[in-house]
């Protein structure tokens, strides 16, 4: 990771705080904004992304990195979601990452070495799974600001996002919550387990630092295989 500040929006749990985490061991200043205070070692900046904005006068000068792992996981079928659970969706995934980061891109852009943006989608995005019509849509949107960004704010600023399938983090817990349930989850993907936020977060370090210098405007697939393998027996 390069030095300077890193601003991980959703760092107090999952693959958020994981990413905090592997900043923090790396000697970065970490903001971590959020409900709730994030790891040992960040500075928290209390945010809530569905009520408020992120106040500009709580960042530093220049920002290096900037990570934005809140999400939601609604599974229904299309005709039983409500207008307003579209919306919800769409606030927390697309909405909020969009104010973050028009709050934050003057800082950004003031790094004197340049600056690396990190979001998240889903494998949903690609491919197409029953239940998922309000997440797919919301990060969807998301995949298309990850593109459009990285053209606009080439060569100074790189943004990627990563897009997991299911992993073990407290959001997915409900999907994850007994063996059969998890093998299950496991059956589904070539690779025949489930994710881990700190692999997860392993992946964002690297999109973060400058090994990844040559990469921006991608999305990384961490899916188990699942969007691009058909395995026969």
């Amino acid at each position: 990771m390069k030095e300077g500040a890193v601003l991980v929006v959703g760092a107090s749990s999952g693959i958020g705080r994981e990413i905090a985490l592997g900043l923090v061991r790396a000697g970065a200043r970490v903001l971590a904004a959020c409900r709730r205070p994030g790891p040992p070692g960040s500075e928290h900046i209390p945010l809530d992304v569905t009520r408020e904005d992120l106040p500009p006068e709580r960042l530093p000068a220049a920002l290096a990195g900037l990570v934005y792992c809140p999400g939601t996981i609604r599974l229904k079928p299309f005709a039983r979601l409500s207008r307003e659970e579209f919306l919800e969706d769409l606030e927390v995934n697309y909405l909020g990452a969009v104010r973050v980061l028009a709050a934050a891109l003057p800082r950004l852009k003031a790094s004197e070495a340049g600056a690396a943006v990190v979001l998240f989608s889903t494998v949903a995005v690609a491919t197409g799974m029953p239940l998922h019509a309000s997440i797919a849509g919301a990060k969807g949107a998301l995949e298309g600001l990850t593109r459009a960004l990285a053209a606009e704010l080439a060569p100074r600023i790189r943004v990627n996002a990563i897009a997991p399938s299911l992993t073990d983090t407290p959001l997915a817990a409900p999907l994850l919550r007994d063996e059969a349930r998890r093998k299950a989850a496991a059956e589904r993907h070539p690779l025949k387990r489930v994710g881990t936020a700190a692999e997860v977060a392993q992946a964002a370090l690297f999109l973060l630092s400058d090994a990844a210098r040559s990469i921006t405007g991608q999305i990384l697939r961490m899916d188990g295989g699942l969007g691009a393998l058909r395995l026969f027996a």
